[in-house]
């Protein structure tokens, strides 16, 4: 569902918080009652774009993610998570081969006020790769990028 923010605040900071917090756009008072609805039709033309009928699944090797069913299969093994390490493998498969930074992942597992407590997310990435890695200490899935993030390898 695609979100659009109006609001009277034209600050740049405030753009930026409602589009890293997953806002679609940013609508500034006054506008008029056209643009707005063009923008609420561009909206629900870029959120429909790409959705087929097996775009739910999101496959690297022999690693499974259904985000529709909420399942996790490696090499066939329904393999079970926890709902915090399940949110951040789709939050990553759902943007895989892209990085995706600590902050983020923090941000949208753990909500707002975590985004300075790296140590959930180290500690859960650890779970996640025993879980689903044969070398949890030489990953082929989940792959930390230096000072950055991580991402879910797409040519595993």
């Amino acid at each position: 569902m695609p979100v659009i923010v109006i609001s009277a605040r034209r600050a740049e900071l405030d753009k930026i918080d409602a589009l890293d917090r997953c806002a679609n756009d940013y609508i500034t008072k006054p506008f008029g009652a056209g643009e707005l609805l063009a923008r609420i039709r561009a909206a629900l033309r870029t959120s429909s774009q790409g959705k087929s009928p097996g775009a739910s699944v999101i496959s690297v090797g022999n690693l499974h993610v259904d985000l529709e069913n909420r399942v996790v299969r490696l090499d066939g093994d329904e393999i079970h998570l926890t709902p915090t390490e399940y949110g951040l493998l789709a939050l990553l498969a759902r943007r895989i081969g892209r990085v995706v930074t600590h902050r983020e992942l923090l941000r949208e597992v753990w909500g707002a006020e975590a985004v300075n407590q790296p140590e959930y997310l180290r500690v859960f990435m650890r779970q996640l790769r025993y879980k689903l890695e044969k070398e949890p200490s030489r990953p082929r899935y989940l792959v930390t990028v230096a000072g950055v993030g991580y991402l879910l390898l797409a040519d595993s």
